[in-house]
């Protein structure tokens, strides 16, 4: 499977405005942007992050083709852990083939989204029979 995640603007002016409808973000330059496309190749997973002050990355939203959960509490990104090593992360959408920590990053955000408990498990559970027919 292959996932990706997607940079969709600083956390401080764009995350109290973020719905799953949300397709713009407001760029430090105040004009407003399209979220980038995501790569036709993604079959997995589709986790959005935002850039906190200190360029921190913190996950914030995720989808599958079934569910889109904005995030309560964002996930700090973790390389190598949550994606892989040696992946950069970009302005354009990053593929992610590790099945590996992209579970890894789904579990870490349900433990600290209990509010979104049911979907992000359903995602989790769809994730897993996904990998599973590989």
């Amino acid at each position: 499977m292959q996932h990706a995640l997607r940079y969709i603007g600083g956390y401080e002016r764009n995350f109290p405005a973020l719905t799953p409808a949300s397709r713009t973000f407001e760029g430090t330059d105040g004009k407003v942007h399209d979220y980038p496309e995501w790569p036709a190749s993604v079959n997995g997973l589709r986790i959005s992050y935002m850039e906190k002050h200190g360029k921190k990355f913190v996950a914030v939203r995720v989808a599958d083709g079934t569910d889109d959960v904005v995030l309560v509490n964002e996930l700090a990104l973790i390389p190598g852990e949550h994606f892989g090593f040696g992946t950069k992360l970009s302005g354009e959408p990053t593929p992610i083939d590790d099945d590996i920590a992209i579970l890894k990053l789904l579990e870490d955000i349900i433990k600290k989204n209990h509010d979104h408990a049911d979907k992000l498990l359903m995602i989790r559970t769809r994730f897993k029979a996904a990998a599973h027919q590989k």
